[in-house]
């Protein structure tokens, strides 16, 4: 995981989904372009899969901690304003949202199968999602409360809020979300173990000659990064919910392990989403110029990401404490510098700093494919 100059992929996916035989940028070509297929590996189109059911899990647990964070932020705020924006979660809820959207999922595609769309959208799938989402809710306050006791049944207000999330799983994210795909193919120069990273080709754009390392320049994006992957809105959702994903882990551990309060949640702020997003979205695009144009290694491109990473976090600080907004104060921490950032965090950072770069490779080989 330390070197992410190498591709991240491995030798085990040389191999990739073959194409089928046609003729490039024949009308054939054109016309899979402008009619995506529904979520299916054997159907999906030849530049494209659907997202591995790894991938898919782990969208899944981050998108779920994010509805926690969201939804427990605004209830604590109603009772108790504060502009800290404070949420929780934890990396069990993390599991079980996995596991349950997965398995939603597969009832998702379902649908077509359903006589009624109405009947289908407004009650099928939102009841199953309301008793399954519940029945994992209990499960969880049973094995972490520790008795029969400490789980209750939910009220008509929380019955309420679940069927609203139901409906956005179902009308909204799941609509988007499976109309990602993931390349799987790799050009001839990019299966030597060891070779540097390259996106997927775009129609027109001929591949080097001699399989030498230099691409085309039609391949590459701004600051010298490849032009394939999500849109730059969807990178900057998919790095604040990660921010939410590794707050929550990391204070839950913190709290387990007896330093904190001794909780079974991890919480975070609201603010984080943004302050995460922006960091790794311009940390990405360091990424980007400092690996493909300047051919930087790993470890010469990690401090340049610590320094940011240092001010980016002492700027928002500075700038959330002056509106009483601020979530965090390292005060009683060694080697502080206002409260507001330690080095004592110094290895967590340079862990997430490589570990950007691993989810970099992995993105701009992941499209959106709009409908139609």
């Amino acid at each position: 995981m330390a070197g992410s100059d190498v591709d991240c992929e491995g030798p085990a996916r040389r191999g990739g989904a073959a194409r089928r035989p046609g003729p490039p940028g024949g009308q054939g070509s054109e016309a899979a372009a402008r009619c995506p297929e529904p979520l299916s590996t054997a159907e999906a189109p030849g530049e494209g899969t659907a997202l591995p059911a790894w991938m898919r899990l782990y969208f899944y647990g981050m998108h779920g901690i994010t509805l926690d964070v969201l939804v427990s932020s605004a209830q604590l705020f109603a009772r108790i304003p504060d502009l800290r924006m404070l949420g929780f979660s934890s990396p069990y809820r993390c599991l079980l949202h996995s596991l349950t959207h997965f398995a939603l999922e597969k009832l998702y595609l379902q649908q077509p199968r359903c006589p009624s769309v109405f009947v289908f959208n407004f009650l099928l799938y939102p009841s199953a999602h309301v008793g399954l989402q519940t029945l994992a809710g209990q499960a969880l306050l049973l094995s972490v409360g520790g008795g029969p006791g400490v789980a209750a049944a939910p009220g008509a207000l929380d019955l309420g809020l679940q069927y609203v999330l139901a409906l956005y799983h179902g009308q909204v994210f799941l609509k988007r979300f499976l109309r990602l795909r993931y390349h799987r193919q790799r050009r001839p120069q990019e299966q030597r173990w060891g070779a540097v990273p390259a996106p997927p080709p775009r129609a027109g754009v001929p591949a080097a000659a001699g399989g030498r390392r230099r691409r085309a320049r039609g391949s590459r994006g701004a600051g010298g990064g490849p032009s394939q992957g999500l849109p730059d809105l969807l990178r900057f959702l998919f790095f604040g919910m990660h921010g939410f994903l590794d707050e929550i882990f990391f204070t839950f551990f913190f709290n387990v392990l007896g330093q904190g309060d001794g909780t079974t949640s991890g919480h975070t702020s609201l603010w984080s989403f943004f302050m995460y997003g922006s960091c790794s979205f311009v940390v990405e695009k360091l990424y980007f110029h400092l690996h493909y144009s300047r051919g930087w290694g790993t470890w010469k491109r990690v401090p340049v990401y610590v320094i940011f990473i240092y001010a980016w976090e002492l700027s928002w600080g500075l700038g959330l404490r002056a509106c009483g907004a601020c979530s965090w104060d390292y005060s009683h921490y060694p080697l502080n510098f206002m409260g507001l950032i330690t080095l004592l965090y110094l290895p967590g950072w340079i862990f997430l700093s490589v570990y950007q770069d691993l989810l970099s490779n992995v993105l701009w080989r992941v499209q959106y494919v709009p409908a139609n």
